[in-house]
């Protein structure tokens, strides 16, 4: 069917919500509290329309299209209304948000320009709270929240409950579940919700400038897969452009002294936890191995299923095994004191920066990686120095940042276990896989079942997917895109990396003490806030 927005025909479902209608054809409403993964509640009240057929100035989220609807988005009434309920919403959302404070590029304040809005129009409720930290990888400020609860429907998803509401009627407000048997986990999922930055991960990107403009640094650069597929978004792309080359070209504009990768860590990874599975399969150990790259995955079992400790496998992330590697085997190797070296990892997940700072995971008394800046903080980095990615001419790694396809596939759910399994596969046989593309564990399906057959021993696999950041259909684009850059690798094996490969007999050289340090982790039972 068709409805009519602003006097032009647009095609669509019945029932769909004109607002997802006019998203989808690029037809500017302002909106917050609307995510098309999540319920809509219609809070913020932002995303007025005139309903030309009833007469009626109405929420666009919650306006669904039918036979002979007209909608107008830019009549005066209609922007009238909209700048009450935004001035009312962003009064002081310059004064408080962390992006404006420093004179940041920030969203939220584009919709204050076009709309005229100076700030500070309106005194709101007197609200005491101060910033909340969530560990060492996100926080929380009250006097930015606009109260849209989008953190509290998400945390609730998750099935973690650490985020809740307060108060009734116009006192309600955020605050923390205080039962000590419930904790955050760190997974960020409520800063990708949060649409105006109240919520936000614990930015580095100051100790990230200073250490560029040390003199005395060897500042390395490493990105994870995924923020190559994703950080065109931010730039107006659409999802899914690999923009890994023009990266490194950027990374080189702003100062690093290397440019490395966090999928060089990702075949590290693949080698130990492939061999690791391929040690309980043949001695009987603990089975099933689950993966442990994700720091938010890890703090949920440590705080919440002890008991399960010994299922994870016990290899590093790919982020601490790389940030590890260039601090021993490649500072002996450029004969650098490895206490000038600073890694930086560009991560898309705020749980990164509480991996980084844990003590428990230090190598010869030093953090594997000193700073993560989040895909957002790398946008903003790259904005205040001036430098427009998409228009950057292709760059390179340096030598010992290279990587395999296998490792390139992390940045997809069930990616980690593919990639261990192509190599388990020839630890076991002696022989590469003939069809490398484990179909059955892909997609955006919740849990994937597979049984997979190496050599004589049939294998049953699983992969299950956490709630997703963005929308399904963006993170579905960005994982195509981490596919193709697998797909066109000659090397798509981690056991190929002979970078990876000459780390490795550095590390058998070592005691068996020294070499656990560098590739391997314990696990404890966490307490509230640890």
């Amino acid at each position: 069917m068709k409805i009519t927005i602003n006097n032009k025909k647009y095609r669509c479902k019945e029932n769909e919500s004109v607002l997802e209608i006019a998203i989808r054809n690029n037809i500017f409403i302002p909106h917050f509290c609307f995510h098309e993964d999540l319920k809509v509640d219609a809070n913020c009240r932002t995303c007025l329309v005139e309903n030309c057929l009833d007469k009626k100035i109405v929420t666009s989220c919650t306006l669904k299209a039918r036979k002979g609807l007209k909608v107008g988005t830019d009549s005066e009434e209609v922007k009238k209304l909209r700048k009450i309920n935004l001035e009312l919403l962003l009064s002081k959302h310059k004064k408080f948000c962390s992006r404006c404070k420093k004179g940041d590029y920030c969203k939220v304040f584009e919709i204050m320009k076009k709309y005229k809005i100076l700030g500070d129009k309106y005194e709101p409720k007197k609200i005491v709270d101060k910033i909340h930290k969530m560990g060492s990888a996100a926080e929380f400020d009250p006097k930015a929240c606009i109260a849209c609860n989008k953190c509290v429907e998400m945390c609730e998803k998750i099935g973690i409950c650490y985020l809740k509401l307060k108060g009734k009627g116009a006192e309600t407000r955020i605050s923390y579940n205080e039962d000590p048997n419930i904790d955050c986990i760190y997974c960020g999922q409520c800063t990708v919700h949060c649409p105006v930055g109240a919520i936000r991960e614990q930015s580095h990107l100051e100790e990230v400038e200073k250490a560029l403009k040390d003199k005395n640094k060897i500042v390395i650069a490493q990105m994870a897969p995924s923020v190559r597929a994703s950080i065109g978004e931010e730039f107006g792309l659409e999802p899914g452009i690999n923009l890994e080359k023009k990266l490194y070209t950027a990374f080189r504009k702003l100062g690093f002294d290397k440019i490395f990768d966090v999928n060089m860590g990702a075949d590290i990874t693949t080698m130990v936890e492939a061999r690791e599975l391929v040690e309980r399969i043949k001695n009987g150990g603990v089975l099933p191995m689950f993966t442990s790259c994700c720091p938010g995955w890890v703090k949920f079992v440590e705080f919440y299923y002890p008991e399960m400790i010994d299922y994870l496998t016990t290899s590093r992330s790919p982020q601490i095994h790389s940030g590890g590697a260039y601090k021993t085997w490649w500072a002996e190797k450029e004969k650098v004191d490895p206490k000038k070296i600073v890694v930086i990892s560009f991560m898309p997940c705020t749980s990164k920066k509480y991996e980084a700072k844990n003590p428990d995971l230090k190598v010869n008394g030093m953090n594997p990686v000193d700073f993560v800046l989040t895909t957002r903080e790398l946008a903003v980095l790259l904005k205040r120095h001036n430098i427009d990615l998409p228009k950057l001419k292709d760059g390179e790694v340096d030598k010992f940042g290279e990587y395999s396809g296998a490792a390139a596939i992390y940045g997809a759910s069930g990616g980690v276990m593919e990639s261990a399994l192509r190599t388990a596969c020839y630890l076991i046989t002696g022989k590469n896989l003939k069809k490398l593309d484990f179909n059955e564990v892909r997609g955006m399906k919740g849990v994937k079942i597979a049984d997979i057959k190496i050599g004589k021993k049939i294998l049953k696999v699983a992969v299950v997917g956490q709630p997703i950041p963005s929308t399904e259909k963006i993170i579905a684009k960005r994982i195509e895109a981490l596919y193709k850059i697998d797909k066109k690798m000659k090397m798509r094996e981690a056991h190929k990396n002979e970078v990876v490969r000459e780390f490795l007999e550095y590390t058998e050289k070592l005691t068996e003490k020294k070499k656990a340090e560098i590739l391997e982790r314990g696990y404890c039972r966490r307490g509230k806030g640890e």
